[in-house]
């Protein structure tokens, strides 16, 4: 089975100024992220802006990624759609592609039944067999919740290998744990449940603030994993506030102006995201200030 580590980083997508995807600095800031803590590149998911950016400019980012990434980490594709006929079309080309791993989320707005849900997401498996795909369950975003019955059925096809739990919902993780093979990773959607996770079996996390502090996500879960809990709640503890400043608004927002503030000319979201209202810039400038990310 393949492993895609323990820092899996949910990367954002650069822009230029008048909107187009600047896959220079796509490929820059992803070899920047490769040698800065994190294992994997999760490329085109949430973070990237998936829902704005168009098919065309989703596989040539594929590639770009791919190229700025090799010998140094793996990718991960966000093919995921609410059509499984178009999710399938993404998933197949993704994988002539030569990415490593796909992300497919829980289908949005529709909102299918766990019977619907079982059926899509095999038949995504089954059409790219030798593609390892990771779930994604976010239902904050989705509208729908995948269940841990379901995704103990799911975990019994081959190449569903994973999933990206980003449920709030630690009981629902616990399940997971105690109904999936040992191998199946499990990955937290949220930075700052990762520690949590790690104490009910989870593997690591798909994460935005291993934009900033990969190295230090790494040191947490390689103490977690190596026995030294306090330590590893040092870290966690230190690095919260960054946690919940990454999410004051709607990400990728904050992570956006955070990487700006560093000096990476990543541009503004896509509409109908928007800029930072200038208290809450504020309040994530002072978080980052407190841990030397930025110097002003």
């Amino acid at each position: 089975m393949v492993y895609f580590g323990r820092v899996l980083t949910a990367m954002i997508t650069p822009f230029a100024l008048d909107g187009s995807v600047d896959y220079n600095t796509a490929a820059e800031l992803a070899s920047y992220l490769l040698n800065n803590g994190t294992d994997t590149l999760v490329v085109c998911g949430t973070t990237g802006e998936s829902a704005t950016l168009t098919w065309e400019e989703e596989y040539q980012l594929f590639q770009v990624i791919l190229e700025a990434s090799a010998g140094i980490g793996k990718v991960i594709a966000g093919c995921g759609s609410n059509s499984t006929k178009e999710a399938i079309m993404a998933t197949n080309k993704a994988a002539k592609i030569g990415v490593h791993g796909v992300l497919q989320v829980v289908p949005y707005y529709i909102k299918p039944p766990q019977e619907g849900l079982y059926e899509h997401f095999k038949t995504i498996a089954q059409a790219s067999p030798e593609l390892p795909l990771l779930l994604y369950n976010v239902p904050s975003r989705t509208g729908q919740n995948l269940d841990a019955d379901t995704v103990a059925r799911l975990a019994e096809i081959e190449n569903i290998i994973g999933i990206k739990e980003a449920s709030g919902n630690l009981d629902q993780v616990s399940t997971i744990r105690r109904l999936v093979p040992a191998e199946f990773q499990i990955y937290s959607g949220d930075d700052s449940l990762t520690l949590p996770m790690l104490a009910i079996g989870a593997n690591g996390v798909i994460s935005v603030a291993s934009h900033l502090v990969g190295k230090e996500l790494q040191q947490m879960i390689q103490t977690f994993s190596e026995g030294e809990a306090q330590l590893a709640s040092q870290i966690h503890l230190r690095l919260f506030p960054l946690f919940k400043a990454l999410f004051s608004t709607t990400s990728p927002i904050p992570v956006k102006k955070a990487l700006e503030m560093q000096g990476w000319k990543v541009g503004s979201p896509r509409p109908p995201l928007c800029e930072m209202p200038s208290t809450t810039k504020q309040k994530l400038e002072n978080v980052l200030k407190e841990l030397n990310l930025i110097y002003t």
